[in-house]
């Protein structure tokens, strides 16, 4: 017999988004704190009636690329391997920053700049519930005038530390891989991205859980 779900700590209405740039005091100029580097931390609001130490609820690393520029080694701190990688492979001209034909045709107009979502940690007292989802589409809409899409790759060796084995670690890529479909994230060349401007990230905001 499966044990019934828990309850939610909180209402999910009652959490607020304190989304915050990080840079090093004497990185002043344009280039000197590119990529950006954007922290998110999801929490109870004061209003919400919560459960001490329940209040947070989890964090969400961002990072946000020109992609009128070239990338140097500097870079690949900030974004990682993959993403440097599939920036090239997605970047047609970076003097204009324009996106490969087939994907260009496909996001909407805006700032050359991309979202890569770097990391997403969920307190486990909030799992199973598809909080997440929500956090990560409020989060990304949010940041539509700042860039044009976002990017995410999903993969089992991401989770082989979280993990019990390779199994385990495979099905948990594959639940986060559909959970960033549900909010309207699509495949492509192995990587998950979305445009900033797609309404299912509004949507999402009709699936919120409830409570009990």
């Amino acid at each position: 017999m499966t044990r019934a779900r828990e309850r939610l700590p909180a209402n999910p209405m009652s959490i607020s988004l304190a989304i915050t740039h990080r840079r090093l005091w004497w990185q002043t100029d344009d280039d000197d704190h590119m990529p950006e580097r954007w922290e998110v931390s999801a929490d109870v609001g004061e209003l919400g009636a919560c459960p001490l130490g329940h209040r947070h609820v989890g964090d969400i690393e961002l990072v946000i690329a020109d992609l009128r520029r070239e990338r140097n080694l500097l870079d690949s701190a900030e974004l990682g391997e993959w993403a440097l990688e599939f920036i090239a492979d997605t970047v047609v001209d970076s003097e204009s920053g324009r996106l490969q034909p087939e994907l260009d045709a496909v996001i909407s107009e805006g700032a050359a700049r991309m979202v890569i979502v770097r990391d997403f940690e969920l307190v486990e007292s909030w799992r199973g519930h598809g909080v997440g989802a929500l956090l990560i589409a409020g989060a990304l809409r949010s940041l539509a005038r700042a860039a044009r899409l976002a990017a995410c790759r999903v993969s089992p060796a991401d989770f082989l530390c979280a993990t019990a084995d390779r199994v385990a670690a495979e099905l948990a890529s594959v639940r986060i891989g559909a959970m960033l479909e549900r909010i309207g994230f699509v495949r492509w060349h192995g990587v998950h991205v979305i445009d900033l401007r797609d309404p299912a990230l509004l949507d999402a905001r009709l699936t919120v859980p409830d409570r009990s």
